[in-house]
């Protein structure tokens, strides 16, 4: 293939809002879709050697089909490339790449911007305040909401990588002390400075899960593993969703069995009106939810899209960059 005459496709680019997505198009023929439903697929990939996609699901039959032969390599604009069926790219010799680490700062702060709107409820007082609470008050002060000091509380992390490891960092500056989980589903001991997951889930105030999805973390928090957390811990999720069993955990939010969980992220997504979170949310004062945000800030997503050029520039020169297949 010449480095001259690539042919690239880039699937789902409304993802990346107001980010520019000029530099693929000044330097490449690259024609840019805004969103691909499941039955455009196909036929927009004929004839292309490479396609830029995030959420776009390349699955067997695509990979297999007349129109995907000239495809040579999938360039994920993500970290996570659970969307590709690696399995049958390998056995088509089609490589696949991704970027690691891009969204470390954006996540790792919303994260904790999570956390703190748990502990201070600071979103309901600005609500009170526009609701003329305040203006009602008999004291200078409303105490409607229970708030809580995050220092010398115990934040349990599930998933140890580089958004992990940055929102321990940011949470000790609280004051918080660290646990570690253990590589969950491994039958090993945990490594020095690790703990299990169950040790972890027992003696945590907030759980914050970063780990990727994989078979043996699908549905990691269930009803199981919330009984073991303490009534009054939080639960963050700004990974993927299908980490959570979300009928176990509106359960034990509507019980109380834990304080508090907000997640940034659902099994669905976007979600129908009625899935059973959102419905939850609507009921529940102790669940916040956000629209798969964490990963968004301005300066994660033209790194995002950098890394993805340098990809594909690589690939063209034969040279090896952040392959997983």
């Amino acid at each position: 293939m010449s480095p001259q005459e690539p042919r690239i496709v880039f699937f789902d680019t409304a993802t990346y809002g107001d980010t520019s997505l000029q530099r693929f198009t000044e330097q490449w023929d690259c024609p840019l879709h805004a969103l691909t439903g499941p039955a455009e697929t196909i036929a927009r990939i004929a004839g292309h050697s490479i396609l830029v996609t995030n959420k776009v699901a390349v699955d067997k039959a695509l990979l297999g089909s007349l129109e995907a032969r000239d495809l040579r390599l999938i360039a994920v604009a993500a970290t996570g490339t659970d969307i590709i069926d690696r399995e049958q790219a390998a056995k088509r010799g089609v490589k696949v790449c991704n970027v690691p680490g891009y969204a470390t700062q954006s996540v790792a702060q919303f994260t904790l911007a999570l956390l703190l709107e748990l502990a201070t409820k600071s979103g309901k007082y600005v609500d009170a305040v526009k609701a003329g609470e305040w203006q009602k008050s008999s004291v200078f002060s409303l105490l409607t909401f229970p708030t809580i000091e995050l220092s010398g509380k115990k934040l349990g992390i599930i998933g140890f990588g580089s958004i992990g490891q940055a929102v321990a960092q940011m949470a000790q500056s609280f004051g918080m002390e660290i646990l570690i989980s253990a590589r969950p589903g491994s039958g090993d001991p945990a490594p020095p400075g690790r703990i299990p997951v169950e040790r972890l889930l027992r003696d945590a105030d907030v759980v914050s899960l970063h780990c990727p999805l994989t078979p043996k973390t699908r549905r990691l928090i269930n009803a199981r593993s919330l009984a073991l957390m303490k009534p009054t811990a939080f639960l963050i999720n700004t990974a993927r969703g299908a980490l959570v069993d979300e009928a176990a955990l509106i359960e034990a939010l509507s019980q109380r069995r834990i304080a508090a969980a907000a997640l940034d992220v659902l099994t669905e997504e976007p979600p129908p009106d009625k899935h059973p979170l959102l419905r939850a949310a609507l009921e529940l004062d102790n669940l916040l939810i956000t629209p798969h945000t964490a990963w968004s800030a301005h300066e994660s997503r033209e790194r995002l899209l950098r890394e993805v050029e340098e990809n594909i520039a690589a690939f063209l020169q034969g040279r090896e960059r952040n392959l997983v297949v």
